[in-house]
């Protein structure tokens, strides 16, 4: 590599100044050891060794959750054969306090080593996994950290599988000490996944800075293409700020699965190298890389403040994901029309899809951007039930309308001169680098009033807080732009039921609300045997659906819990907004300015 020799001297100096964090911040020392002899059994075997602090109790905790998915997972569900024992090879005494805490009675010794295996065989992103093809560390499942110990630094030695070649992680290594990590402290820790098997590395520099792509299941695909792609989203993204806060950048590519997580200096995502050649597929692929990219500033360091320091015991709540995930979507469209990858054309096209989405679901109705924020750790985005539809929203699809309104806002009250990225470059500054903290609600607000330099009131206590209509068409007429507002009937009878073949079997996901299936009595789970007299399959009851009109009558066989029932259905009509957005016939000059500094024609 290009850069070791600078790499090497980094380290040597880092790992110095951490030595100096070590007695500054405790007495004791923190290192933890992973092995996987047996993948197949898909078991991280943890050993941990706490020195030199005593105590007559020490409490080893696992994190209920992981940040960046706001979901409790209870991880202390996959660990089995904790032990415990002195440096003199004694056993300790343990009990489980808390689905999450194992108290060992110490007595008073001055170093102990923990052992634990963990069960990783979830390929998500919030999860670990390992099998004889690789291994994935999603670390606040795998690692323990002593109550009141959080912000000790800690070191990290893998050993990896003998079939295991690599080992990559936006964690530093320690010079001298083979497949050894350093972290200042478990927030780090947390914050850094590790992917250890025999993946494939490219590398390109941003700006003198090393950033390595670490893909597991690298397959045939344009090398220099996708790097090339990479780098110039990396630059886009880091425009923005004008400032890179990291000294090295990991990308962790492992194939199929679920998710995206970002992290500080690193992401972890799950997904294939599309075909390059294939435009769409390309620009899809980007705008997920540029997302978990981009929040590297977007949540690591410009955030509300519940999101962080943690607490890895319960739920950290805040209103604020819409800022902080669906101003995210919005600036990943942004960075890539900014990187020559979608034109003006393209970025709008893409607004409208999200706006139709959440505007044609019937939960934008119910449900704010803030509720839908608070809301999350009960009402996850993922895992949604039959009936989530009717009574939740995306944040992710409205806050990137609310960040669209709020960049387009500032623009007409500043005459072109300010922006959105006005307002997230002060958030940078004076929060996470001045004050070294993320941000109130009312403070993030007071920011964006004052570059601004007017009320906001509507945008936040309305459009934000509540679910009254948003005026899409006062906001884009700013950038010379109009919106298709209006309901039009689509063509067909509308049924209002989602069926899923399950395995041949046809069952009802979710009934929409006052639709023709929910006046007729259906209901999420009931199983589909015929329609009209007639044995049907998925593509069977599309063909009849579709050969009907509105107030036509369907007779729907069914079987809900064991019991077989039939049900007339008076099909409806369905009627939804286009939301297309086009250019107004004659813009003043200022619709103009703004249109133009905004997005890049290509």
């Amino acid at each position: 590599m290009k850069n070791r020799s600078r790499v090497i001297v980094f380290c040597v100096v880092f790992f110095i100044a951490a030595s100096v964090a070590f007695g500054q911040k405790s007495e004791g020392t923190i290192a933890f050891t992973v092995s996987m002899e047996k993948p197949s059994t898909h078991y991280y075997h943890v050993v941990f060794r706490y020195k030199g602090i005593k105590g007559e109790n020490v409490d080893f905790k696992m994190p209920v959750w992981t940040p960046g998915y706001y979901r409790i997972m209870d991880f202390s569900q996959n660990v089995v054969r904790f032990h415990a024992e002195d440096g003199a090879s004694n056993l300790l005494a343990w009990e489980k306090i808390t689905k999450n805490t194992w108290r060992v009675k110490s007595r008073e010794a001055d170093s102990i080593m923990v052992s634990y295996d963990v069960y990783a065989f979830k390929q998500f992103v919030a999860d670990s996994f390992l099998d004889d093809s690789q291994g994935y560390i999603s670390p606040a499942g795998v690692f323990m950290h002593i109550a009141g110990q959080i912000r000790h630094p800690v070191t990290v030695t893998i050993k990896p599988y003998q079939n295991f070649s690599k080992i990559s992680t936006g964690l530093d290594p320690v010079e001298e000490q083979p497949n050894t990590f350093f972290a200042p402290d478990f927030d780090v820790l947390y914050d850094s996944p590790i992917l250890v098997g025999n993946q494939e590395t490219l590398s390109f520099e941003v700006q003198g800075i090393d950033h390595v792509v670490a893909i597991a299941e690298p397959g045939s695909f344009n090398r220099e293409k996708l790097v090339s792609g990479l780098k110039r989203m990396v630059e886009s993204a880091v425009a923005v700020i004008g400032e890179i806060p990291y000294r090295h950048y990991t990308f962790i590519m492992m194939g199929e699965g679920r998710g995206g997580l970002e992290h500080l200096n690193s992401m972890a995502v799950f997904s294939s190298i599309p075909n390059l050649d294939n435009p769409d597929g390309l620009k899809g692929w980007l705008s997920f890389i540029a997302h978990e990219f981009f929040h590297l500033y977007n949540v690591k360091r410009i955030r509300p403040i519940a999101l962080g320091p943690f607490d890895y015991d319960k739920e950290n709540y805040t209103k604020m994901l819409w800022l902080s995930e669906g101003v995210t979507v919005y600036y990943q469209f942004l960075i890539l029309n900014r990187a020559g990858f979608l034109s003006r054309d393209e970025f709008l096209e893409r607004v409208q899809n999200i706006i139709r989405r959440y505007e044609n679901m019937p939960g934008h109705l119910y449900q704010s951007a803030t509720e839908a924020s608070f809301d999350t750790w009960i009402l996850p985005f993922f895992g949604r039930d039959g009936n989530a539809a009717n009574t939740i929203i995306s944040y992710y699809d409205k806050g990137a309308a609310l960040g669209m309104l709020l960049d387009l806002k500032i623009r007409q009250e500043t005459k072109s001169k300010k922006s959105l990225d006005d307002v997230m470059r002060i958030l940078y500054q004076k929060y996470y680098k001045e004050k070294k903290r993320g941000f109130t609600d009312e403070e993030f607000r007071e920011v964006c009033e004052k570059t601004a330099g007017c009320s906001l009131r509507e945008i936040f206590d309305v459009y934000a807080s509540t679910v009254k209509e948003i005026d899409y068409p006062k906001y884009l007429a700013y950038a010379g732009l109009d919106i298709d507002i209006q309901p039009r009937e689509l063509p067909g009878a509308y049924f209002g039921a989602d069926i899923q073949d399950q395995n041949g079997v046809l069952v009802i996901s979710s009934v929409e609300w006052d639709s023709p299936a929910s006046n007729a009595g259906l209901s999420a789970e009931d199983e589909i045997i015929a329609l009209d007299g007639k044995r049907v399959s998925s593509k069977k009851i599309d063909e009849i659906l579709n050969s009907k009109k509105p107030g036509d009558k369907v007779s729907v066989l069914l079987s809900r819990r064991d019991m077989i029932r039939e049900l007339e259905v008076v099909l409806g009509k369905k009627t939804e907004g286009s939301f297309k957005i086009k250019a107004l016939p004659d813009p003043n000059p200022l619709q103009s300015a703004i249109l133009n500094d905004w997005l890049k024609e290509q």
